[in-house]
């Protein structure tokens, strides 16, 4: 009996294209689609922004932890949110069945794709700059990653053709 397919799961930055790139991954590879952000606005019954405006970024992460670490699931594409990786659990449980794909963007891009932060729904500590988030993520997004895969200068299906030449 042959064993299932592997999940591939994506991290980056926010405006990495994981959500852009993993549909086309999960188009492209007959796979499903999982946009783990979606998954914990559906449970908490609100918008990331919305968590992170009443109950502060710490909330967000505790329940983004809960949703990944409850996802048991293969042959999908996973989107993770940019924060996922904070939560050393919830990325052991990802990497138990999946290739980690870095979507690795620079801070030029992610500052003209995200635009204001502030509306995005950013798990950052108050006064925190992008910058500094930036520099933050990106040890833990090289930390977890299986492969990395550079954004910059790419469409996103470029970017989704060289996920597949790694694979």
């Amino acid at each position: 009996m042959p064993s299932p397919p592997k999940n591939i799961v994506l991290i980056g930055m926010p405006g990495s294209g994981k959500s852009t790139v993993g549909v086309l991954l999960a188009k492209a590879a007959s796979l499903a689609f999982v946009d783990t952000d979606l998954l914990i606005q559906s449970h908490a019954g609100e918008s990331l922004q919305s968590i992170v405006d009443k109950e502060g970024y710490e909330a967000l992460r505790r329940v983004e932890e809960e949703v990944l670490c409850s996802l048991d699931v293969t042959g999908h594409v996973i989107a993770t949110g940019g924060s996922a990786v904070y939560s050393e659990r919830a990325m052991q449980h990802l990497k138990r069945n999946s290739v980690v794909v870095f979507l690795d963007i620079s801070m030029a891009n992610v500052r003209q794709r995200i635009g204001d932060f502030s509306l995005r729904g950013i798990s950052k500590r108050p006064g925190q700059t992008l910058d500094e988030l930036f520099a933050e993520r990106y040890r833990l997004y090289a930390r977890y990653a299986d492969r990395v895969v550079s954004g910059d200068h790419k469409t996103q299906q470029q970017v989704c053709d060289e996920i597949f030449r790694v694979e």
